[in-house]
This record gives structure tokens, C-alpha cells and sequence, in this order.
């Protein structure tokens, strides 16, 4: 079906404004915690539960949601998930202690999981085969603009307002993408009407997804979590087994076992978000506690990245829809690969101006393993498959954040564990561990290199 500039652009401006919301205020949350603790208290691992309990829920739930949009309807299941979002949003805004706002966190956390697979697959059925790059571009620079302004603005809503404010903006967004929803996206998106759901194939994803990153996040914690993360594993080996087996599987791994760029492609971004999503933790940590920046000063140099990203992907998504993405996401995660390399060399006594520079190197990178790469996944597959591929590179994307986290905090506890952070040992060892993550990440995105070049030329699909 085709359909009118009018209606593609407004289509646009409505998957835009969702892509922005959820890495602006994971971003903004990010710099709201210590407001947030000074107003409920809790210790460190509590409040690390604020951002761990919506990464969790939002992984586990990603690829049902997404396999049920298929079958009821994508614009349904987006609809239900903006509602959800809003309410949950407002619910932290008014939290009343700190395990109510992890609770609605959890709560929102499940209700993005509706919104963000069925927001890239509904994008992708209204554009053309032949634009698709560059309205996935756009899309992906307004993920990029979400993570710049959140530190920047967030700190500002914090300071003057409070940091409930920032949930309140977030149901004030989502009041609009709901009243555009509604009012102007006419039609229904469904790619596999008629078939059966997996319950228990959904049940074995969530509660292994569930598991495997609970046990992944609090390794160093305590001795049973090893055993929280062994039964994920399992879990998810039955859930692979169950869905070969399964007559309408929630992920058609017969099929998508044959599609080399499909799987190629999510591998990538698995290992690409392994290997890069620490890095602004780290560097946050760096700038402040070895080099003794302010908040504000180390924010703004860490916006040298996003903004290079947001800048670029628009481009590097229009290359990819003429050069393929097999050429462009390989050379993205070189660079990348290079860029994380430097960064083994941090020292007490290394110039601001070279971290800056070796951020806009890798911005320069993930945008161009990005937007290439998203294409790449979504044009591998028929119309029928676009939420479940949508959701699945979500997926990818959210294990391999809780990958990276898991690394530095495995490293962290090893080489710093209680040490206080004023204390003058803890830059040496600080600078120690970091060095070690990152050869660690450089050997992850190095391996991610020969994942984008598996991948072949990418066939698009165009029914």
C-alpha cells in the first residue's frame, strides 16, 4: 500500500517524538538520582534499582509485545502502550518513597516495551522500501537528541523545578503522541492476523530474559545470584527449543535461522551496545572523580558523542538505502573500535581536549554502524515479521546494555571494591579497572566487526 507525504510525515513525527522520550528521560533519570536520594535516602544498590528495574522489565516483555502487535495490531498495541507509558510516567512523578518509584519504574518499563517495537515496525510499513534508511535515520537522531538534552535538561529541571518534574514532562509527551495517535494515524498494521499467541513461549522469554539480566546485573552482589543467572540460561535454552518445535512460535527461529542478515545484523547490535554503552559511566566517573570536573562541565563534554550521532545519522541512514550496510555498519564499528582502544591509555594527567576528540570518533562510528544496521534488520525481513524484528534488535540492544554494565561492575568490584570514592588510592585503582573494561570492549567491538561482515548484502524486501 502506498501512502501520502502527509500522512509519512506525520507518521514520523509521532514514532520522532516516541524515540526521544525514553532515552531523554533514562538520561535525565540518570542525573536525578542523587535529588531523588536525598529526598527518599537508600543506598547505592537501591537506588541503582531505579534504572535497573525499567531495563529489566523492558527487555522481558520486548519480544511478546511485539509478537502480539503482529497478530492484534501494531497501532492497537501502541496505543495501549502510550496510555500505559503516560500513567506510569505520572505515577513517578508522584511517588511517595523510593520502592513506589522502583515499582512504577518496573510498571513503565513494561509499558515501553509495548511502545518501541511497534513504534519502528508501524515507521517502517507506512515508509517506502527505497527511504527507508533515512526516515530510520531521523528516527535514530531523535534517540541521540533525547540522550544529549537529557543530562543537560534534566539537571536543569532538577535545579529549578524538581526531579518529579521530569516524569511529568514525560506524561505531558506522551498526552501528545497520544492525541496524534488517535486523532490522525488512521489504519491498522498487522502482520500475522488469525494466528495463535505463544503463551508459553512467552512465558519461558520473560521469566529467562527476567533472570538472565537480574543475575547479570548483581553478580558481584551475592553468591546465589550466579544461580538466578544459571536458571535464566536454562530458561532460555527452553525457550529456543520450545519455539523450534511450536506451530506459531513467538520468534520464528526456523525461519530467521536462514537469514543471515537478520541474524548477523542483531549479533552486531548486541555487541555493539556491549562494548559502547558503559562508556559514558566510565568517562562520567573519570571526568569528575580523577580529573575533578563539575557535573556541568563533565555533561557538556559528554555531549561532544551524542550530538556527532544525532548530527550524522540522518546522512549515514540515506547512504544506506545506496551503499549497503554490510560496508558502512563494518567500517562504523572500526571506528568505534579504534575509538575504545584510546581510551585503554586514560591517565590522571590526559588533556580534556583528547577525550573530546576521541568521543566525536566514536560518535563518528556508532553513527554509522547505527542507522545502517537498523535498516539492514528491518528491510531483512517481510512486512508480516516487522514488530517481532523491530523488537528483537531491542531486545539485542537492551542485553547488551546490561552486558556492559555487568562487565564494569564486575571489574569495579574486583580491582575497587568498597574503597571510598575520595580516598587517594581510588583514582589509581579506578584508572586500573577502567583500562581493563576497555580492553574488554575493545576486544568485544573488534569481534563485532566480523558479526557487520557476516551479515552479506542486504536484500530489501519490498511486500
Amino acid at each position: 500500500m502506498t501512502y501520502s507525504r502527509g500522512f509519512i510525515r506525520l507518521t514520523m513525527a509521532i514514532t520522532l517524538i516516541t524515540s526521544f522520550i525514553a532515552p531523554f528521560m533514562g538520561n535525565a533519570v540518570n542525573i536525578a538520582i542523587p535529588s531523588i536520594s536525598s529526598e527518599f535516602g537508600g543506598s547505592q544498590s537501591q537506588l541503582n534499582w531505579i534504572v535497573s528495574s525499567y531495563l529489566l522489565s523492558s527487555a522481558a516483555f520486548a519480544l511478546p509485545f511485539g509478537r502480539l502487535a503482529d497478530i492484534v495490531g501494531r497501532k492497537k498495541m501502541f496505543t495501549l502502550g502510550i496510555i500505559l507509558f503516560g500513567l506510569t510516567s505520572l505515577a513517578c512523578g508522584l511517588a511517595f518513597s523510593l520502592y513506589s518509584l522502583i515499582l512504577f519504574r518496573l510498571l513503565q518499563g513494561i509499558a515501553y516495551a509495548m511502545v518501541f517495537g511497534t513504534s519502528m515496525a508501524i515507521l517502517t510499513s507506512v515508509v517506502p522500501p527505497q527511504e527507508r534508511g533515512r526516515a530510520l535515520g531521523i528516527n535514530t537522531a531523535a534517540i541521540y537528541i533525547g540522550l544529549s538534552l537529557g543530562p543537560v535538561l534534566g539537571g536543569a529541571i532538577c535545579k529549578y523545578i524538581n526531579w518529579r518534574g521530569i516524569f511529568l514532562l514525560g506524561f505531558i509527551l506522551n498526552i501528545i503522541i497520544l492525541t496524534l495517535t488517535l486523532l490522525k494515524l488512521k489504519g491498522e498494521w498487522k502482520g500475522s492476523e488469525g494466528e495463535a499467541f505463544d503463551i508459553w513461549g512467552s512465558i519461558f522469554c520473560i521469566s529467562g530474559l527476567a533472570l538472565l539480566l537480574l543475575g547479570l546485573s548483581n553478580l558481584t552482589s551475592a553468591s546465589f545470584y550466579s544461580l538466578i543467572l544459571l536458571s535464566g540460561i536454562v530458561l532460555i535454552a527452553l525457550f529456543i527449543g520450545y519455539e523450534y518445535k511450536t506451530t506459531f512460535p513467538l520468534l520464528p527461529i526456523k525461519k530467521f535461522t536462514k537469514n543471515t542478515t537478520f541474524i548477523f545484523s542483531n549479533l552486531a547490535t548486541l555487541i555493539n551496545y556491549s562494548a559502547t554503552f558503559a562508556l559514558g559511566y566510565l568517562l562520567s566517573l573519570y571526568l569528575q572523580l580523577v580529573l575533578g570536573l563539575d557535573t556541568t562541565f563533565s555533561g557538556l563534554i559528554l555531549l561532544s558523542q551524542p550530538i556527532i550521532m544525532a548530527t550524522l545519522s540522518p546522512l549515514t541512514g540515506r547512504l544506506s538505502d545506496k551503499i549497503e550496510p554490510q560496508i558502512l555498519a563494518s567500517i562504523g564499528m572500526g571506528i568505534t573500535t579504534l575509538g575504545l582502544f584510546l581510551f585503554i591509555f586514560l591517565g590522571a594527567n590526559t588533556s580534556v581536549m583528547l577525550v573530546i576528540l576521541n568521543l566525536i570518533l566514536i560518535g563518528i562510528g556508532f553513527a554509522l554502524f547505527s542507522s545502517p544496521n537498523t535498516n539492514a534488520v528491518m528491510s531483512s525481513v517481510d512486512r508480516t515479521h516487522y514488530a517481532i524484528a523491530s523488537s528483537t534488535m531491542g531486545t539485542m540492544r537492551l542485553l547488551g546494555q546490561t552486558f556492559s554494565m555487568a562487565i564494569v561492575s564486575l571489574v569495579t568490584s574486583v580491582y575497587i571494591g568498597k574503597l571510598d570514592l575520595n580516598s587517594s588510592e581510588y583514582q589509581i585503582r579506578f584508572i586500573l579497572s577502567s583500562r581493563i573494561a576497555f580492553i574488554v570492549f575493545t576486544a568485544f567491538c573488534f569481534l563485532g566487526i566480523f558479526a557487520s561482515l557476516a551479515r552479506g548484502k542486504m536484500t530489501k524486501t519490498t511486500h
